[in-house]
């Protein structure tokens, strides 16, 4: 192996190593016999999710094998309790608890034929193996999750058992043992039910896809790719963290890996040139966090989405496609007017590599995402098999990457160099299932949350509560949702964090926004959930992403936290937007009988009027920042302010501002932002002479 390689091996073994510190997970040396039996583990895994593209298995026993490999990686990986020596090694009685853990998942492959002829009348042995099985997959999540989780699904379990004792408002008639356990484990309506299924059908390949391409080389490309393109302009290295952050957004579902991947490089060359070192770790907060909206991944919540509400998965992609572009924008103009706030000026060009010299060389990087898009837009493959077909082509040019570098560069093709892509992709599935086991411990134990709903009937209970909260006003219902979503967000995952809300909220929105003459497409209330629960990652006392920066940086993570936090408040109001103009999620009106069928919905295909949508959008966004930032050409008055948060309702929810003020067109709505901001432009454009 070259010595340029080893050292490569060396940073991307030191990017992990951080991640799993920062994720709770135990620290295992290279080369014994514990590692090497969590990498077999989670080859095995990955190998099987790819096997049964190919073959095709009974999904409720692909449901149940996922959830078995992921409770022994969860008990192999995670500590019970943190101490110098759990961090280390394996503790002997997780090879108790796994291997029961294990076998309870399987129970449901086992007995399946049994389970199906007896389906109610409950044998002692189901029920025994179901709370059982129960009870070691919220352990599982503790580990993994923290507390947060396993506590939402204890207290729903509570409630579906004690409703008859509930307050009169809440109160139900109580279900049985038997029948919470053959809601929640037996059965395909709780912990084996859709959260788990697309788990275990689409999120995995897509999380594999993004570990090979990391593992090839591609997150390190992208960083040098964007330093290269913006490294010379003002604040170079902090507008380089944002456009990297994005481009691994697409490859990548965590926030926490995102800030590490890109941090490590970025947020040093910031405090270089000037940044405050919670100003360089929070422009990378917010820039990894808002990865997560990046399709085609999106956090794994784009599959569950399209599950949900029976829509494509390609459409949840476009739906999704304006506001992450908007809000990535957003946040490059924020880095820019901080770089001028601050006087940082960009990098000397002459110690910049060339752009297309650095995208020549990584091009192959770039041509399994394209193909993975075209398979998926173009050709309309499946999810499952397109992303099947890019992780075969991915690691082909894995395979051959090396080889044909050597001949390039006339080196000798040793045993290394020709190994040395099989080696990779033997590390990026290993790397890819690890990286699952939190999405599919928390898919399994948000499948709970589901059951309780579907069971108790308690959405029709929570419609009415928030109903009486808000008093009826929509808008209160948001503003009640979003916390609620931030507030969960600080302990759950992102993808957790959106199946509660969407199973609890995401209905109650719909039903209030109906009976106040709201057309909602089902779409809009889910990713507006969505949203606010990706921006619960940089939410302090809890934003682990903003730790994983400040840890970087050497800066306070609750500064950090609170800064990137102000970063994406032009997120937060993006939601709110696109809830009450649909056309920024390219739906240009739903059928009045039933807004949540997605057939009927009028989807917007005009290239002129989307690409009109998408430049308001920026505009109305752009003038937020420069709004909340206090900057645009130079330092804005209370005037200057005042007239820059008046273009934002011009520009984002023109339908509302034309039926508010009597305008005859949304053109007009348009027409007065855009004056408005050219009125700020030229004051702050004299202010400057």
């Amino acid at each position: 192996m070259s010595k340029e390689t080893s050292k490569t091996e060396e940073q991307l073994r030191s990017d992990e190593v951080l991640v799993e510190k920062l994720e709770g997970q135990r620290t295992l040396e290279p080369g014994t016999w514990e590692y090497w039996l969590i990498a077999v583990i989670a080859f095995a895994w990955s190998a099987f999710q790819i096997y049964v593209v190919v073959v095709p298995v009974n999904s409720v026993f692909v449901r149940s094998i996922h959830l078995a490999f992921a409770l022994a990686l969860a008990f192999a990986m995670y500590p019970m309790v943190r101490t110098p020596k759990t961090m280390k090694s394996i503790p002997w009685f997780n090879f108790i608890i796994a291997p029961l853990a294990v076998i309870t998942a399987l129970y449901i492959v086992f007995a399946y034929d049994a389970l199906n002829a007896r389906s109610g009348a409950w044998t002692n042995l189901d029920v025994f193996m179901g709370v059982a099985g129960m009870i070691l997959l919220l352990k599982a999540a503790r580990r993994s999750l923290g507390l947060a989780l396993p506590i939402i699904a204890i207290l729903f379990l509570a409630y579906d058992y004690l409703g008859q004792y509930m307050p009169d408002l809440i109160a139900h008639k109580g279900a049985s043992l038997n029948k919470i356990v053959g809601q929640m484990y037996l059965t395909t309506e709780g912990i084996f039910g859709v959260p788990l299924g697309v788990s275990a059908s689409y999120v995995f390949l897509f999380v594999l896809f993004g570990a090979l391409l990391e593992r090839a080389g591609a997150g390190k490309y992208f960083i040098d790719l964007a330093y290269s393109l913006l490294g010379r302009y003002d604040g170079g290295p902090a507008k380089a963290s944002v456009a990297a952050s994005g481009m691994m957004g697409i490859i990548s579902g965590s926030s926490i890996a995102n800030t590490v991947t890109t941090g490590t490089f970025t947020i040093p060359l910031m405090k270089k040139l000037g940044f405050p070192g919670h100003k360089a770790a929070s422009v990378e907060v917010a820039a990894s966090t808002n990865g997560q909206l990046m399709p085609p991944i999106m956090g794994a919540a784009a599959f569950i989405i399209a599950e949900f509400l029976g829509l494509a998965y390609t459409d949840v992609v476009m739906a999704a496609a304006i506001p992450a572009f908007v809000s990535y924008f957003a946040l490059f103009y924020i880095v820019h007017l901080e770089a001028k706030k601050l006087g940082i000026k960009g990098e000397d060009p002459s110690r910049l590599q060339r752009a297309f010299t650095v995208f020549k060389s990584g091009i192959h990087y770039i041509v399994p995402v394209f193909f993975l898009m075209y398979t998926l837009i173009i050709l309309r493959q499946s999810p499952q098999m397109a992303a099947f077909n890019a992780i075969m082509f991915m690691m082909l040019i894995m395979v051959l990457q090396h080889p044909i570098r050597a001949i390039l560069e006339k080196q000798n093709l040793s045993k290394d160099i020709l190994l040395q892509g099989f080696y990779d992709i033997g590390h990026g599935m290993v790397n890819g299932a690890k990286n699952m086991v939190p999405i599919a411990v928390a898919t399994g134990v948000a499948g709970i949350v589901v059951g309780s709903v579907t069971l108790t009937g308690i959405g029709l209970i929570l419609s009415e509560v928030i109903e009486q909260l808000s008093g009826g006003y929509i808008v209160a219902v948001l503003f009640f949702t979003a916390i609620v979503s931030l507030i969960l967000g600080m302990g759950l995952p992102t993808t957790a964090n959106y199946i509660v809300m969407a199973a609890l909220t995401a209905p109650v929105i719909m039903d209030l926004a109906g009976s106040l003459n709201y057309l909602i497409p089902a779409i809009a209330a889910h990713l507006f959930v969505f949203y606010f629960g990706i921006l619960a990652d940089d939410t302090p006392p809890v934003g682990m992403a903003a730790y994983a920066a400040a840890g970087i940086a050497k800066s306070n993570p609750i500064k950090t936290g609170l800064q990137g936090f102000a970063y994406d408040i032009r997120t937060a109001i993006l939601p709110f937007a696109f809830f009450f103009n649909n056309k920024l999620l390219l739906i240009e009106g739903v059928d009045a009988a039933d807004p949540s069928d997605p057939s009927k919905w009028q989807w917007i295909t005009n290239p002129g009027e989307i690409g009109l949508i998408f430049i308001t959008a920026a505009a109305g966004m752009f003038a937020f920042s420069s709004a909340t930032q206090g900057w645009f050409l130079t330092k804005t008055s209370g005037l200057e302010r005042l007239l820059l948060l008046l273009v934002v309702p011009f520009m984002l929810v023109p339908n509302i501002m034309a039926a508010k003020i009597g305008l005859s067109s949304e053109y007009l709505s348009y027409a007065i932002g855009a004056t408005l901001y050219f009125i700020v432009w030229f004051i702050q454009k004299n202010k400057t002479k």
